[in-house]
């Protein structure tokens, strides 16, 4: 005769310490580890394809890395202490958050140079255009610390630099959001975290998501400049994309398939966590709807050569599930991973607030904070290319 699991909660198990800032903390930051990987396919792998993007994905890291850290600012209590853990970083706790803000500030700074010196020669050609606007000749001035090397020796040494930067930036990159699955799988009181392969899911993911949102910006931002798109870049980049979500998918799915064939005293808290208060969440809207049909229709992109027109749409709405596919993904892992009651019998449950410190609109405003940077800094930092619109232009009409 089966019992009924009846729930048996603790005080601290009601309500999840970690909410909405912890679920959309690693998903940002996945973004930028995601789209800097973009930028360095083509500038240390030399993947030609995808030269008209490779300058905006660097300014599309910046502009996420710049609000990677808000949604934990926002979290704290007394946000004012944070560097306290930089300067005091306690090595032997399971979550050392300080190794984070190690990580994230060497990044920071190596993104910035890299799109110093990968937009120096730009930089230089508008300080030198009597069109440009007063105020962004100044800040090119500063930029560019006085600058007017044009030679092609100082474009070889700045485009070796930039190489140099972006071979380097690819393991900071993947450290600065493989840490975030480190500081969930060791911890050991949630079964639902506790594995060796969370740092990778969580890094294959962010891939996923950042060439994601890619695809979707660089679309949508030429289609409304009513600028042509390069089709060989959009193909290339549903290429990779595809690729990134066979593996993602296929570990999350084996993650799954170790803890239920390894049946060890956790299994039935995951097993009542997957099919109980997450089946909605992971099994219908992020394995089945979100991951299953863009793994589908981004097989279909690749194995067969279909119109450009269905080729840019299919693609940018299937980026479109999968960016929000890695927001379910963190909320299953973050938020699900809570539900399970320390005592062992039962799950709690969370529903977010709209207007809560930690609920539904600041999420929302913290997630658009990085697109209205992004279209700051394109005032600054041109996305495109004029050649690289020049060929897109040409290649279109000659397919017309």
């Amino acid at each position: 005769m089966e019992h009924e699991i009846v729930n048996y909660l603790f005080p601290n198990d009601h309500h999840p310490h970690w909410t909405l800032m912890i679920v959309i903390y690693p998903y940002i930051t996945g973004l930028v580890a995601g789209a800097f990987i973009v930028s360095s396919t083509y500038h240390v792998f030399k993947v030609k394809a995808l030269k008209p993007v490779a300058k905006f994905s660097l300014v599309f890291a910046f502009a996420f890395f710049a609000f990677a850290t808000a949604p934990l600012l926002n979290h704290l209590g007394h946000p004012e202490r944070a560097l306290n853990m930089l300067f005091t970083p306690n090595f032997a706790g399971p979550s050392m958050m300080a190794g984070f803000g190690y990580i994230y500030l060497t990044y920071g700074v190596l993104l910035i140079f890299e799109i110093l010196f990968m937009y120096r020669l730009p930089m230089i050609e508008m300080l030198e255009d009597p069109e440009t606007p007063r105020w962004r000749k100044c800040i090119y001035m500063v930029l560019t610390l006085g600058s007017r090397d044009k030679s092609e020796e100082g474009i070889h040494v700045d485009h070796k630099v930039g190489v140099f930067l972006g071979g380097l930036g690819i393991p900071l990159a993947s450290m600065l959001h493989g840490y975030v699955g480190f500081i969930f799988g060791g911890v050991k009181a949630v079964s639902w975290w506790f594995t060796p392969l969370m740092p990778v899911i969580f890094l294959l993911s962010a891939s996923v998501s950042g060439i994601a949102g890619i695809i979707v910006l660089y679309v949508l931002i030429k289609k409304l400049q009513g600028k042509f798109v390069n089709m060989a870049t959009v193909r290339t980049l549903i290429k990779l994309l595809w690729a990134f979500l066979i593996f993602d998918f296929v570990l999350e799915m084996l993650e799954v398939a170790v803890h239920a064939y390894g049946a060890d005293e956790h299994w039935h808290q995951i097993h009542g966590l997957l099919f109980g208060p997450l089946f909605e969440t992971f099994w219908i809207w992020q394995v089945l709807v979100f991951t299953a049909t863009p793994f589908v229709v981004l097989g279909i992109l690749n194995l067969f050569r279909l119109s450009d027109f269905i080729t840019t749409w299919a693609g940018v709405l299937m980026s479109l599930f999968l960016v929000t596919q890695v927001i379910f993904m963190r909320w299953n892992v973050v938020i699900g991973g809570q539900m399970i009651a320390k005592s062992g019998r039962g799950f709690s449950d969370y529903h977010p607030l709209w207007l809560d410190k930690e609920g539904i609109l600041p999420t929302i405003l913290i997630l658009l904070a990085p697109l209205v940077l992004l279209w700051i800094l394109s005032y600054i930092f041109p996305l495109w290319d004029k050649e690289d619109d020049i060929i897109a232009e040409e290649v279109a009409q000659t397919n017309q």
